[in-house]
């Protein structure tokens, strides 16, 4: 791995990173009962595993991507195809590639299951004829998070506009305001990341700075009581999401990762810790522990998502996210590269989504 990833690299880590932690969740998805996912897949899962014929994704190969693995490509691919974020392009692929094939049960459409968000988003826009930006239900699941990420790491050198068009893709199946602001917050830290910025104590201190000096679309009753930093650049109230403390969890997160006496012993019992559910308050501080006790190390922080059980593919792919984005593609095993499906298409796209990013900074 390189000692320092360029801007491409650690681009197409993170958006490779993505679908690779979902890939590795398709045969072991939601296991509460631990014992028998050791009973299942063995000891340790190493890599993609197939799932049993009685689990969620019954009928599906080892190294395919579950549904929100495809939604996440597929954004994947308007963004290289059109150059960067396109909502219109993007949902138009949404509704051809996806909706046309549901039928609005868990268990329809391509990559075996459909979770609620976008179960969500199919009744209103499939059953309801919403337009698409009226679409987001009330999940407090990660999938937006993981699926916008993308857009934030494509603009990243943009990140007012990054972290607007990111929230315009989370709005899509996801608007409570605790979880969108949460989820926003994951793919601001992400786009730092790539731009080079460590994941570390200082970190959220830097993000909430850039709050405060408005390159940021959050506000806060604490922040506007200081007038005079909102005088010059007010934002519409519309562009804005409350709850900016999402941007200091994952330095708290790692001074407790990095302090000898707070210790999870083996760092999959983060699951435990944090909790096996689905919900972005479980997810996003499991992910960040994992990411931050393996920063340079994508195997071993991937893999620790994995055998924690529960919902371990959200954990696993935000978790491939933020590795991804630190170590770089070059960082990732070739194992877990090759062993996807459409693998050459995977690292051609991840690659050419890190090019137009540091292009537009040229």
């Amino acid at each position: 791995m390189p000692m320092h990833p360029s801007l491409t690299e650690r681009v197409a880590g993170a958006a490779a990173g993505a679908l690779i932690g979902d890939a590795l969740g398709l045969g072991s998805h939601w296991y509460y009962d631990l014992e028998a996912l050791r009973r299942d897949h063995g000891p340790w899962i190493t890599g993609y595993t197939e799932p049993r014929p009685d689990r969620y994704h019954a009928g599906m190969k080892a190294g395919e991507l579950s549904q929100t693995g495809l939604v996440t490509l597929e954004l994947l691919r308007s963004l290289t195809q059109r150059g960067g974020y396109d909502q219109d392009d993007y949902t138009a692929r949404l509704d051809m590639h996806f909706l046309a094939k549901m039928d609005g049960t868990p268990y329809s459409g391509p990559g075996g299951y459909t979770n609620q968000g976008f179960r969500d988003a199919y009744q209103a826009r499939a059953r309801d004829g919403k337009p698409w930006g009226e679409t987001g239900g009330y999940a407090d699941t990660t999938e937006a998070a993981e699926r916008a990420s993308l857009v934030a790491v494509r603009h990243a050198l943009e990140p007012m506009r990054g972290a607007l068009l990111a929230r315009e893709n989370i709005l899509l199946t996801h608007r409570d305001p605790f979880v969108a602001a949460l989820s926003l917050s994951f793919d601001i830290v992400v786009a730092a990341i790539v731009r080079g910025e460590p994941l570390d104590g200082e970190l959220g201190g830097k993000l909430y700075g850039m709050v405060e000096r408005r390159e940021l679309p959050f506000t806060h009753v604490v922040l506007t009581e200081k007038a005079d930093i909102f005088a010059s650049t007010p934002l519409p109230t519309s562009a804005t999401l409350t709850a900016p403390d999402g941007l200091l969890f994952p330095s708290h997160i790692w001074r407790a990762a990095h302090d000898p006496e707070v210790r999870i012993e083996p760092a999959w019992k983060a699951s435990l810790v944090y909790g096996l559910p689905c919900s972005i308050i479980c997810q996003l501080p499991a992910a960040y522990y994992l990411a931050a006790r393996f920063e340079d190390d994508f195997e071993s922080a991937v893999l620790h998502a994995i055998n924690g059980g529960g919902q371990n593919m959200s954990r696993a792919m935000l978790t491939g996210i933020l590795v991804g984005a630190r170590c770089g593609i070059s960082g990732i095993p070739r194992r877990f590269l090759e062993g996807l499906a459409d693998a050459e298409e995977v690292l051609d796209l991840s690659l050419q989504l890190g090019r137009q990013t540091e292009g537009a900074g040229a």
